[in-house]
């Protein structure tokens, strides 16, 4: 149904002879019309009500019925009303919602059009579309009697209005919520009428103080002028609390869709403002900081805003006027969860996500109860049309008692969740052992630095491609922290895929290792081959696939480098920038396969200072390492043994 100002209406089905009326009570209508048009063929039409409204002056009543079902194609009807005297016009529009019987007749009724005592209506009605049929009728509005008279108290304390009745007639009076165009009742067991005597008093308990709470009083015969009075719209505590605690708020967000929706059932016509804001813990005491430029779109009191990571503790936040109210997404269950873990000198992240999405993750350190990510930024990406699973990410420990933020990438809108490693005694020795390993390893390759440096003085620059097997969890620790100390301790542009996980999964595994290693290769740096036991094994699982003539895995970055060092061995006749080294611990010279033996190869750690030579491009000059040469060695082999290693994560055994 559709209104025109100033006019409303109530549309009813039932049965009744032809004919259009105002109706009012006598004598204050006088009305006159013309006569039916000739009936044409069609299916009757079924009408959705309206409210009744009344507003300023007398309010008419006007009533239309027709069995239509000779009517061919009517979706509508319209009634137009004319004060003539004024010119003031409005229109009511009433459509089919779903087809009625045949034999239905149809009954519209609209109250009231307001109109001035004295002064002529006409009201007409037509078909939608136009069929011929059209009425018309004519009323004279006579002067009304004086609206009733009453008078009354807020009583806070008991939660009620109190109405008293002068002496007099009685009047009907009731408490109402006032809308647009009518004042509806209260829902049960506030709805109250009651009829009050002249001189008496009535208490009329409300459930919520809010600004469209009113009272009203009629007398008790029918089409009685009424009298209102909205006494809370001005006042301030009917714009606290109690005003959200009156909004029933119906939740729609879907993680699936990236979307927050609420739609807002409320006693009052409010529209207010929503935005984002996200709470640190799950409570609903704690504070909700608010997130800028996240202002949701609202059609009809349904907000909706998208690219979000639907979450339990990011909200939309309601402000109207000024009060405010925090209201989160009612599913407690989240798209995806991580976790952390430590392990040598890295903070291991297990992500699961149930949808295809990409994580950024970045190191913090706390300070006055804040922690601000700090560069650089590492990413994982689970591609489109990928099944949900586990992902992983490794970054550098770099400062003890260090935290990570993780959040969603893909998404405009993401609360970042802190993580804070448990660093109890069960893991202090192996993280103290990594970090006094780290510290060896830094002096050393300052030692190497200052022992030789390139003729224009840089200290990095050349790149190097930084490849291994995923064979074990210790021999992982150790290139992530030689590839750390690498990049910190000597500045070397150090190419990791765990570091660039977001690239290689938007790219591919195939295209970006060709992609790093061609920019090796124009850059004149160095491709760094890590082995391993674990390494071997997979180097004889190669041969024998590629023999057969067996598709390589798409994502086997190790594999394809074996495929891409072949086929530079066979042209060239040695690996040009290819370099290999082991770790002695973890790995012997018979496990380094005949093929790969033409290549530079440097035991760890006693040819540490070779290594750092090769990767620089100019030999070191011979010294002893001493004491710290030493230490490092029996680090290494007690960080062997230290412990049991965890599984390892499927994301990171699928990524190298």
């Amino acid at each position: 149904m559709r209104r025109g100002r100033p006019g409303a209406g109530r549309g009813a089905a039932a049965a009744r002879p032809w004919g259009a009326r105002c109706c009012s009570p006598p004598p204050r209508c006088c009305c006159r019309g013309s006569g039916p048009p000739s009936p044409a063929s069609g299916s009757p039409p079924t009408s959705s009500a309206g409210p009744p409204v009344s507003s300023g002056g007398a309010g008419r009543r006007a009533r239309g019925s027709r069995a239509l079902q000779e009517l061919s194609g009517v979706r509508g009807l319209q009634l137009n009303f004319l004060e003539l005297g004024s010119n003031r016009a409005g229109w009511l529009q009433v459509w089919r919602r779903h087809r009625a019987p045949r034999s239905s007749p149809w009954q519209v009724q609209f109250d009231c059009f307001p109109a001035e005592s004295g002064q002529q209506v006409l009201v007409s009605l037509r078909t939608i579309p136009d069929r011929g049929l059209a009425l018309s009728r004519r009323c004279l509005v006579t002067a009304e009697l004086p609206g009733p008279v009453f008078n009354h108290a807020w009583v806070p304390e008991a939660r009620a209005i109190e109405v008293w009745v002068p002496e007099g007639p009685a009047l009907m009076v009731r408490l109402c919520h006032q809308l647009a165009l009518e004042c509806e009742e209260l829902p049960r067991p506030f709805h109250q009428q009651v009829l009050v005597l002249g001189g008496s008093r009535v208490s009329l308990p409300y459930e919520f103080l809010v600004p469209c709470l009113c009272i009203e009083a009629s007398y008790p015969h029918h089409d009685s002028p009424r009298s209102k009075r909205c006494p809370f719209r001005d006042q301030p505590a009917a714009y606290g609390p109690e005003l959200w605690s009156s909004v029933r708020f119906h939740d729609y967000s879907a993680s699936s869709k990236d979307q927050m929706a609420m739609v807002l059932s409320t006693s009052c016509p409010l529209h207010p403002r929503a935005t984002l804001c996200w709470r640190d813990v799950a409570a609903e005491t704690a504070p909700c900081h608010d997130i800028p430029n996240s202002t949701a779109s609202e059609e009809e009191q349904a907000y909706t805003l998208d690219k979000v990571d639907v979450h339990p503790q990011l909200c939309f936040r309601f402000s109207y006027r000024n009060s405010s109210h925090v209201e989160c997404p009612h599913q407690p269950e989240t798209a995806w969860n991580v976790s952390v873990s430590i392990w040598g000198l890295q903070l291991r992240l297990h992500l699961t996500s149930s949808i295809p999405t990409a994580f950024s993750a970045a190191l913090c350190q706390r300070r006055s109860g804040q922690c601000e990510a700090e560069a650089p930024l590492y990413t994982v990406t689970q591609s489109e049309g990928s099944a949900p699973g586990e992902l992983a990410l490794l970054l550098p420990v770099q400062v003890l008692g260090s935290c990570v933020l993780v959040w969603r990438s893909d998404v405009r809108f993401a609360r970042k969740q802190l993580l804070c490693p448990d660093v109890s005694r069960r893991h202090f020795g192996l993280l103290g052992l990594a970090l006094v390993l780290g510290l060896v390893v830094t002096v050393l390759l300052l030692n190497c630095r200052g022992t030789w440096r390139p003729a224009d003085g840089g200290l990095g620059g050349r790149p190097v491609l930084l490849l291994y097997s995923p064979d074990s969890e210790e021999h992982l620790g150790l290139v992530c922290a030689l590839a750390e100390r690498l990049r910190a301790g000597l500045g070397c542009d150090v190419h990791l895929d765990l570091w660039e996980a977001g690239g290689l999964g938007q790219a591919g595994t195939l295209p970006w290792l060709y992609a790093q290693r061609g920019r090796v290769g124009r850059q004149h740096g160095t491709v760094l081959l890590l082995w391993s036991r674990g390494s071997a094994r997979l180097f004889r699982r190669w041969r024998v696939g590629a023999a057969g003539g067996t598709a390589g895995d798409a994502h086997d970055i190790f594999g394809a480098a074996m495929a891409c060092l072949h086929g530079e061995l066979g042209v060239a006749g040695h690996g040009g920038g290819w370099v290999l080294a082991y770790f002695s611990h973890l790995c012997s010279p018979r496990d380094v396969p005949r093929p790969l033996r033409p290549l530079p190869t440097y035991r760890l750690p006693r040819q540490l200072p070779g290594l750092l030579g090769a990767l620089r491009g100019s030999p070191p000059v011979p010294r002893r390492w001493g004491r710290a040469g030493g230490l490092l060695h029996r680090l290494l082999e007690e960080g062997a043994g230290e412990g049991t290693p965890p599984a390892r994560p499927p994301g990171v055994a699928a990524g190298t």
